[in-house]
């Protein structure tokens, strides 16, 4: 006899930093039929995804769509601009700062890994993985390299594992002041179309990005956003690269098409996502994230629970990293809000394993969603015989009721 799967009664409460919660619209649209990827159809649909995704990264210059993940567009970001042996500036933030450091070695790179120097009282074996990028030190590193063997600085803008947002316009300028040609690449996965991203603005050369996180769309397409200065990289890079090279795509993309089979329908969710957020305008769309992180992060403090990051100024608007008290798995206390509440949270990665816990408010998210979501976690850190000072639930809604939405306010109006 076919055994069934127990699926509980209601929705699943998908509060991870991405995937994230995909809006009904976008599944939809997903579900329209396949077309010809080489038919008439299908290049006007890749003519309008192509120019729309350049306004989310707010550059004039082309953004190449992969059907992968977003570790496909860091390697594509590598092979299409660098040569065996090239020397890179890599900054460690956290957990996917360092797999990125991980990925450019196999890759036969050089690299260099800078990192926060300080110590912590909460986390002594990850201090660095509490604080956003420190651009001075990355200026001071450069001047130091007066024979330019550095090649590219490579930092990442949300850091998911930590929930900390760093000052890419900051990192820019410092290479300016240096006086060093280094490209600037910037892995923004998790922060694009969440957090405010300016590619041309702030001099970035690559952005890598991927479309399970603020694009709300389920994993499976990345991005990178190249400047002129990465095209010319381009020309004399010697590391391998066929599937990732960006000169037959950009080619093929003038007219809507790709070298290869793209993912057709999830380009369907895609130019859907790019209706809503378009629509909603990406400056209401920030404020909106900034306005959920603030609510959420109103119940931790309440709880008494220190926040992953450290520094308000970089608090992320993606998601909100929790410590656990010390002799608290933070895995524990997570599978029991899966159990009893049907709650996913991101766990602990790398050096945060067990030590804290990551609640997402981003994609198909609003203010009751966020409310029930801290509501689950509340129960599940007292069922854990975590002591807490005071009632997060009351703190979200206390923040939101205080705090309207805009969009609240204009319909009120």
């Amino acid at each position: 006899m076919l055994q069934l799967d127990s699926h509980p009664t209601g929705r699943h409460f998908l509060q991870i930093p991405g995937p994230s919660p995909v809006p009904d619209r976008i599944l939809r649209a997903m579900s329209l039929p396949t077309i010809d990827h080489r038919g008439p159809e299908f290049g006007t649909l890749g003519r309008q995804v192509l120019t729309g995704i350049r306004k989310i990264f707010k550059t004039q210059h082309p953004v190449i769509i992969y059907p992968a993940s977003g570790t496909g567009a860091w390697e594509a970001a590598l092979s299409n601009t660098l040569s065996p042996g090239d020397h890179v500036l890599m900054y460690e933030t956290g957990h996917f700062a360092s797999l990125w450091q991980k990925m450019a070695t196999r890759l036969g790179i050089s690299t260099e890994f800078l990192a926060f120097n300080g110590t912590d009282e909460h986390l002594p074996q990850a201090a660095g993985w509490r604080r956003g990028v420190q651009a001075d030190l990355i200026e001071a590193r450069l001047r130091k390299d007066t024979e330019k063997k550095i090649k590219a600085v490579c930092v990442v803008h949300n850091e998911t594992s930590t929930g900390v947002t760093s000052d890419i316009a900051s990192v820019r300028r410092a290479i300016d002041a240096a006086g060093h040609p280094a490209l600037l690449m910037v892995d923004s996965i998790s922060g694009l179309a969440s957090a405010d991203f300016r590619h041309d603005e702030w001099g970035v050369d690559v952005t890598i990005s991927g479309s399970q996180k603020g694009l709300m769309l389920p994993p499976g397409i990345s991005f990178n956003a190249i400047s002129p200065r990465a095209l010319e990289a381009m020309k004399s890079a010697k590391l391998p690269r066929s599937f990732w090279a960006w000169d037959e795509i950009v080619e093929m993309n003038k007219d809507g098409y790709w070298p290869y089979t793209p993912n057709t329908n999830l380009l369907y969710g895609l130019s859907e996502a790019l209706d809503m957020i378009l629509g909603e305008g990406l400056d209401n769309v920030f404020a909106r994230h900034q306005r959920w992180a603030a609510g959420v992060r109103a119940a931790v403090n309440a709880w008494g629970l220190p926040i992953q990051c450290a520094d308000p100024a970089v608090y992320s608007p993606v998601l909100t990293g929790v410590i656990t008290p010390e002799g608290v798995d933070a895995d524990a206390v997570r599978r029991l809000i899966h159990q009893r509440f049907d709650l996913s949270l991101g766990t602990g990665l790398g050096k945060l394993k067990g030590r804290m816990f990551r609640m997402g408010h981003l994609g198909d998210s609003n203010d009751l969603t966020l409310v029930a979501m801290v509501a689950g976690v509340e129960m599940g850190l007292k069922l854990s015989g975590v002591k807490l000072a005071g009632s997060g639930v009351q703190a979200t809604m206390d923040y939101f009721a205080g705090h309207a939405a805009p969009a609240a306010l204009q319909k009120a109006a």
